[in-house]
């Protein structure tokens, strides 16, 4: 599963996907911190899907694509790390701090409203951090020092895959607007392509992977061509053919890159050798 603080030095590539695209789909920006809509493209996004989460998070309900965890668990684990990187970027902080150590890194007690609205204050208060440090300023990251901003994107793809959790602890579809899960599977992607040379890589050198979205996407921005190079992966937008190919909507490859659905599940279409597939899912977790 996806880990709000993964243990390994990793780098982000940054996706090319323009960031006015959020707004061209209709996100309004929050007022009630000063100059929010300045913090970041991704900041609206954020606070729409952190409140889509919390509105879920009401039981106790275990989480199968989590093992060990419930719902309850989930909510912390986000709210907690919405608060880490807050706590980061109002520090400036140069190396990570300990999560464990954050002020209020734990939901208060009054039942589940109380908690789901402390996921939600958490994705507030990295905003308000952000906006106070200034976006551009400089703290510790996964991938080094980097604009306070960058967390923003990390919080709006954390919260948008583990509602996906929660979509399949309670059976119940996972809506997400296709721009935002064609970017958080780009992170991901950024994520994987960072992880150093690997004994057994996700893709053996000179073998690709082409992913292709089937929504309405601008430009390339729903396809990806991924290949194995000196035991790692890196990736590009684009066209082409590959060794195999993985065609589904936007959410559907989101959740199968993540491993929320299984590699033969009806709604991603495998073509060409499905064995890149399901090695290079056997490969990748977190």
């Amino acid at each position: 599963m996806i880990h709000a603080y993964p243990n390994r030095v990793i780098v982000m590539h940054d996706s090319p996907q323009p960031a006015h695209m959020f707004r061209d789909r209709g996100y309004e920006f929050m007022t009630t911190t000063p100059d929010r809509s300045t913090v970041d493209p991704y900041a609206a996004v954020l606070l729409s899907e952190n409140d889509r989460l919390a509105a879920m998070l009401t039981t106790a309900d275990p989480v199968p694509t989590c093992p060990g965890w419930s719902l309850l668990q989930l909510l912390r684990h986000v709210g907690r790390g919405h608060r880490w990187a807050a706590r980061m970027v109002a520090t400036g902080a140069t190396e990570a701090l300990d999560p464990r150590q954050v002020p209020g890194g734990k939901p208060p007690e009054g039942g589940p409203e109380v908690a789901a609205q402390w996921l939600r204050d958490g994705a507030t208060e990295l905003l308000d951090a952000v906006a106070a440090a200034g976006p551009a300023a400089p703290v510790w990251t996964f991938t080094g020092p980097r604009p306070s901003a960058w967390w923003v994107r990390r919080r709006l793809h954390e919260a948008t895959v583990h509602r996906a959790d929660v979509a399949v602890a309670l059976g119940v579809p996972f809506p997400i607007d296709p721009a935002v899960a064609a970017d958080g599977a780009s992170e991901w992607l950024g994520l994987l392509a960072a992880r150093p040379a690997a004994e057994e890589p996700p893709l053996a050198d000179g073998a690709t992977l082409h992913l292709h979205a089937t929504d309405d996407l601008p430009g390339a921005a729903g396809e990806w061509m991924v290949r194995g190079e000196g035991g790692r992966v890196v990736w590009e937008h684009g066209h082409g053919k590959g060794d195999a190919a993985v065609r589904g909507t936007a959410a559907d490859l989101l959740q199968g890159l993540t491993r929320r659905i299984p590699a033969d599940d009806d709604r991603l279409q495998v073509l060409g050798d499905a064995g890149v597939w399901t090695a290079w899912l056997e490969r990748t977790g977190f």
